[in-house]
């Protein structure tokens, strides 16, 4: 009765466990913490522990993060902000929340920014550079780092799919001025929303740790409905996943995100670089709590993810365009190649399996308004053929999991 089994995916809240759940009911029925609290602090001392800063500052999403950092370091109308295309929306309209201009670069075979073609596009106007990691590959930080510094240009590292991934040995997140990480539903740790911002103690903007936090001390939180619906996730998923291959659970979140008791993860806004009312705001703590939960489960799922990556890089090591295993990586997906990619994800979805689809459009997610953000079609040919190209898979699974994903690429 293969419909029984639990459905395999690189989107559904793939973090959730029973102790999460357990988490969210305690966060519900404690109103009184839902904003101010001791997981808040101890979030902050995790990052502080881990990278070179004494300066967090927590924010109710990844987006607004970064639309904090580039306020600190003045970045406004006139400048540009270099970007990858093959990103999510959420990154640029970070930047034109800022007033300023995201210019956009191509990729390189890793799926980040190429330091080749970035360098194409620095004009005196750019003051800064956005490197993302996606997938959890880390970005060619050395080349980048050397660009940056040759033409005085702020790094800032876009950490939302890297959160516990290494270069060389150093933590991802540790190389620019700034950092920023994002902790939504389907990230390397998730409470659902959230985020995180840092700036590092060498940082060349020297005020700009003193106006982040101002920046920050300014916003509201967020209201108790968007807490409550945050809270319900790991509770409704804990229903909507064992059930989800039978139809039941597809119903049911459907039925509850049009019941405006759980969000989405892109408002449609965005998608013509609007900003959502709401946003940016303070990090409540009842979702800091979720995290404290993950954040002790982050090596767990990091060596998982990478053995699973080996297993895959293994399989696709004679596939064009394939990325060789990077020890160090933090793997969220493994991103594969395909001549049919929308063919194999609706066979793969009709055996339990649902694999992602980051990026299906040169800036995601379907919908996205792209001269409204910014892009001229044909600008990043290497970033639209990969949109065209790209499935990735799961990788927070088991070895026995990956075994019944492979099977659907016998024929590749």
């Amino acid at each position: 009765m293969k419909y029984f089994r639990k459905v395999i995916s690189a989107s559904l809240s793939p973090n959730t466990e029973t102790d999460d759940v357990a988490a969210a009911v305690a966060a519900l029925f404690s109103p009184w913490r839902w904003h101010q609290g001791s997981d808040i602090k101890a979030v902050k001392q995790w990052f502080t522990g881990h990278f070179p800063t004494k300066h967090v500052t927590l924010y109710n999403s990844g987006r607004s993060a970064l639309y904090a950092i580039l306020r600190a370091f003045g970045i406004g109308k006139g400048d540009e902000v270099i970007v990858q295309a093959f990103t999510c929306v959420a990154v640029p309209n970070s930047v034109l929340w800022a007033g300023a201009t995201p210019v956009y670069a191509d990729i390189d075979g890793t799926y980040n920014l190429d330091p080749v073609d970035l360098e194409k596009h620095i004009t005196p106007r750019t003051k800064a550079v956005i490197v993302q990691n996606t997938f959890g590959i880390p970005a060619n930080m050395d080349a980048l780092v050397t660009l940056t510094k040759k033409y005085k240009l702020l790094l800032i590292e876009d950490c939302a799919h890297a959160l516990g991934a290494f270069y060389k040995g150093k933590r991802v997140g540790s190389f620019g001025d700034a950092a920023f990480f994002s902790f939504g539903r389907d990230k390397v740790l998730s409470s659902v929303w959230g985020g995180a911002a840092i700036i590092h103690n060498d940082c060349r903007v020297v005020d700009a740790t003193a106006k982040i936090h101002t920046f920050h001390s300014r916003l509201l939180m967020p209201n108790a409905s968007w807490i409550v619906q945050q809270l319900l996730h790991p509770l409704a998923f804990a229903f909507i996943i064992p059930w989800y291959n039978l139809g039941i659970g597809k119903l049911l979140l459907v039925f509850l995100q049009r019941m405006n008791m759980l969000s989405f993860p892109v408002y449609p806004e965005e998608k013509s670089g609007g900003r959502p009312k709401g946003f940016p705001a303070q990090y409540p703590n009842a979702l800091a709590k979720l995290l404290r939960v993950q954040l002790r489960k982050l090596d767990r799922y990091g060596n998982m993810r990478r053995d699973i990556a080996q297993i895959y890089a293994k399989k696709f090591s004679d596939l064009p365009h394939n990325v060789p295993y990077i020890p160090g990586s933090g793997y969220l997906r493994y991103p594969v190649w395909v001549d049919a990619p929308e063919q194999l994800r609706l066979k793969a979805k009709k055996r339990g399996i649902l694999l992602g689809n980051w990026y299906h459009n040169v800036i995601d997610p379907i919908g996205v308004i792209l001269e409204k953000v910014g892009y001229t079609p044909g600008s990043c040919p290497r970033s639209e053929e990969a949109a065209k190209h790209l499935l990735n898979l799961p990788t927070r699974i088991t070895a026995r999991e990956s075994s019944q994903i492979l099977v659907l690429f016998r024929t590749i």
